[in-house]
């Protein structure tokens, strides 16, 4: 059994594991990427392969940013008529229902099966079932191949768009939460209420505020791979939708904070210190 997953990222990788360790040969492509990134591939028992050997496996994962999709999905399409192969080609990146057609565009109908794919929850770790993989427009059920070895896959009735949507939504609601948290507490650390606002949260809204602590540091290292994905929610929602305007702001401070981050880390000290501290 061979499945290609695109993408060594910490989710990538740890599924690519998983399946490795549940009997799967798992290739990828590594061609450009980064020391650490493929280290990180090789560790977690990928194949580096040429990407003519990705597009003959019998089932591609593409696991990547989401400003990458359709990049990525391209450039599959593009290897498999170039050899002349038919496969299916699951996207499991956080993208709009919008974006997922457009990525099956590519593939047109001379390329195989496209799937819409979702992922909810965090890398898989040993001991632990792992994120759910949703998936739509599967009606051969091409995904069933992942739940027998060892993916928890969870089949939407739908068409392609509809896996997408689910995530966009989910995403929205979760990710959405942590930035407006992140916003509110800046705000009140500039304006010097910090100290009361953190013990109020953990007096009347206890079970937020322990989300916003752990989610919080948790956002940092992820933040620039979420500005994409707030954009993609902000176009999922469309531009007669008021609350799309939110989701393009949560963009940018998902932006700030990646920025923070790349310069020292001034705010996320800020929001440490409030969190240890106060």
């Amino acid at each position: 059994m061979e499945i290609a997953v695109i993408g060594a990222g910490a989710m990538g990788s740890a599924i690519a594991r998983r399946l490795v360790e549940n009997g799967v040969r798992v290739v990828t492509c590594l061609e450009g990427r980064s020391p650490a990134t493929v280290e990180r591939a090789r560790a977690s028992g990928m194949e580096p392969v040429g990407l003519d050997a990705v597009v003959a496996s019998r089932l591609i994962l593409s696991i990547v940013p989401p400003a990458q999709a359709v990049v990525v999905a391209g450039q599959v399409a593009a290897g498999m008529r170039r050899e002349g192969v038919r496969t299916t080609f699951m996207d499991c990146n956080a993208i709009s229902p919008q974006t997922m057609a457009e990525v099956a565009a590519i593939f047109g109908s001379d390329c195989g099966a496209v799937l819409d794919g979702s992922i909810i929850g965090g890398p898989p770790k040993s001991g632990q079932k792992g994120p759910k993989l949703y998936v739509s427009g599967d009606a051969a059920n091409d995904s069933g191949v992942l739940a027998h070895h060892g993916l928890q896959v969870r089949r939407i009735d739908g068409a392609i768009g509809a896996a997408s949507a689910l995530k966009m939504c989910y995403a929205g609601i979760n990710k959405g939460v942590t930035g407006l948290g992140t916003a509110m507490l800046l705000a009140a650390i500039r304006s010097g209420s910090d100290a009361a606002l953190k013990r109020e949260l953990q007096e009347s809204l206890p079970d937020l505020y322990a989300k916003l602590a752990h989610g919080i540091p948790d956002m940092y290292p992820k933040a620039y791979r979420w500005v994409a994905e707030m954009e993609e929610i902000s176009d999922f929602l469309g531009e007669d939708d008021p609350a799309a305007l939110i989701f393009r702001g949560m963009a940018g401070l998902y932006r700030k904070m990646a920025e923070d981050r790349e310069g020292g880390g001034v705010l996320a000290a800020q929001l440490d210190r409030l969190n240890n501290d106060v």
